[in-house]
Parts: C-alpha cells; sequence; structure tokens
C-alpha cells in the first residue's frame, strides 16, 4: 500500500528553448525569503551582542549576492569533487544541439551539494568579514538563521523533481516515484529532510536566539545550525536511497554521513567554545 506521488511538471514555464524550472525557483525563494527574514533579523538589537548585529542593511542586500555566488558556485563544485568527478573531464555537448556547453555546468541535469554550497558561502563569508571588518562569527551566525529556510525549498523542489527519493520501504505514507527505474513504494526521503533540515531546525535556531540568547555569543548560533544539520543528515540518510554512482563504503556509511559527521563534530565544539565562558562571549 502507497500514497499516489502528486506528480507536478518540474518546468513550471517553458519558452522556446528556455524553461523556468521549480528547482530554479527554489533557489530564488530561498534567497528571497532568507534576505527578508534576516532584513528584520538585525534590526532586533536585543538579540545580538552589545555591539550590534554584524552587518548594516545596505552591507546585508551586498552579501546576499554574493552568497548566491557561493552557494551555485560551491553547491556545483562540490557536487563534482564529492559525487561525480568524472564529469569534469566529460565530453563536451552541445547546448539546445548548437552551442557546445560542458557537463560539469549543466546544472539543470541536476547534481549540487550541500556541503559544497556550505563551503562555498564559507569562503565568501570569510571575504566579506575581512574586508568589512566584521566578526566572522556573528556573520556566521546571521547566516545560520536562514540557511534552514533555503534547505526547505531545495528539498521540496527535490520532492518535485522526484529526484532523491528514498530505499524501498512498503509502508503507510510510501510513494513510486516516476523516476524510479524498479517502480517500488519507497520513503519520501525529501520531505524528510524538508520537515527536519528545513522546518524542525529552523524551529530549534529561533528558540535558540529568542529564548536563549544565543546570538549573544558569537559562534553559538552557527554551532547549533551545524550540529543539528548534522544530526538531521545523518538520520534522513538512513532512509535515503544511496547515490547509485557511489562506491560501498564500510559500516553502511554514506557520502552524505561522512560529509556530515564533521560538522556534528565543528557544531558541537562551536557551542561548547562559546559558553565555557558565557560572560565574555557575550560582552
Amino acid at each position: 500500500m502507497s500514497v499516489p506521488y502528486p506528480t507536478i511538471d518540474p518546468v513550471l514555464l517553458k519558452i522556446g528553448p528556455f524553461s523556468l524550472r521549480w528547482y530554479s525557483l527554489a533557489y530564488i525563494g530561498g534567497l528571497a525569503v532568507g534576505w527578508w527574514y534576516l532584513s528584520r533579523l538585525i534590526k532586533k538589537t536585543a538579540l545580538w551582542p552589545k555591539s550590534g548585529a554584524p552587518v548594516t542593511r545596505p552591507q546585508l542586500d551586498d552579501i546576499v549576492f554574493w552568497v548566491a555566488i557561493g552557494v551555485m558556485a560551491g553547491g556545483r563544485l562540490g557536487y563534482l569533487l564529492f559525487y561525480e568527478p568524472h564529469l569534469i573531464i566529460a565530453p563536451w555537448e552541445k547546448l539546445f544541439g548548437v552551442i557546445p556547453f560542458p557537463p560539469a555546468l549543466m546544472t539543470w541535469n541536476g547534481g549540487m551539494s550541500f556541503h559544497g554550497g556550505l563551503l562555498g558561502v564559507t569562503l565568501v563569508g570569510v571575504w566579506f568579514a575581512r574586508k568589512h571588518k566584521i566578526d566572522m562569527l556573528s556573520l556566521g551566525d546571521m547566516f545560520a538563521c536562514a540557511t534552514p529556510i533555503g534547505l526547505f525549498f531545495g528539498r521540496i523542489a527535490n520532492f518535485i523533481n522526484a529526484e532523491l527519493y528514498g530505499r524501498p520501504w512498503d509502508g503507510a505514507w510510501s510513494m513510486v516515484f516516476p523516476t524510479d527505474p524498479l517502480q517500488v513504494p519507497r520513503h519520501p526521503s525529501q520531505l524528510y529532510e524538508a520537515a527536519l533540515e528545513g522546518v524542525a531546525l529552523f524551529i530549534i535556531l529561533f528558540f535558540a536566539t529568542r529564548k536563549f540568547g544565543f546570538l549573544k555569543r558569537p559562534g553559538a548560533t552557527m554551532g547549533l545550525f551545524l550540529a543539528g544539520y548534522g544530526v538531521s543528515r545523518i538520520i534522513v540518510e538512513n532512509f535515503r536511497e544511496p547515490d547509485a554512482q557511489m562506491p560501498d563504503f564500510p559500516l553502511g556509511l554514506t557520502m552524505g554521513m561522512m560529509l556530515s559527521m564533521p560538522m556534528l563534530a565543528l557544531g558541537a565544539w562551536l557551542i561548547w567554545r562559546t559558553f565555557k565562558t558565557p560572560q565574555k562571549a557575550a560582552a
């Protein structure tokens, strides 16, 4: 017994050779809603250290542009390095049957890595913080507050694309995905990730910053996000179908698990570091 998969065309609008896809809208929507949320958050001076929010409103508008570049470039490069390095040297194909185009840049064929996007945003954040003499940890805290919004939109887009589906399972809410060559009921793992990485993590960070003063301790919110994402991803990897092109790792580990474990460790260390001397960190 399974739940019918709600088939939604991955292409929202098509004009000639150009297509507007839900996947693209997920990135646009995540950045737009995240920017709106942070524009309100930086105004809440009581939540931040005595020095205030790490950026001004004009600086926020500026850095969102660079974050978008970091997400796209880092996400694609991370996918190529972690999951399909052969695409980097694959023969060039035709774009719309006319223009030679490298497969490594064909993001519309799928292939974005959150861990790569995180590294891209980290590099952008370090550069921006040094350029404007901003506290890097506090800037990271700000990014962490909004990241679950983008994760939620992204996982919903994965569901619409019927990609990154779960392992075979004949349970009450299992689904048969149209892109599955086996056509067997599976876990809708994209929705699990949207719920944990998106909704649950956003709520946890919301209460941690509003009720427990995490933003007053630079690095604590970022640490909570890293640890929370690491735990969420490791849990869901047990239900998500492993990437077919990846080798079998020992102990049933997946690439997603192995990339998330350092995040969990770093996040736990940041939280410990910021709370071991709370008065100094909150100053």
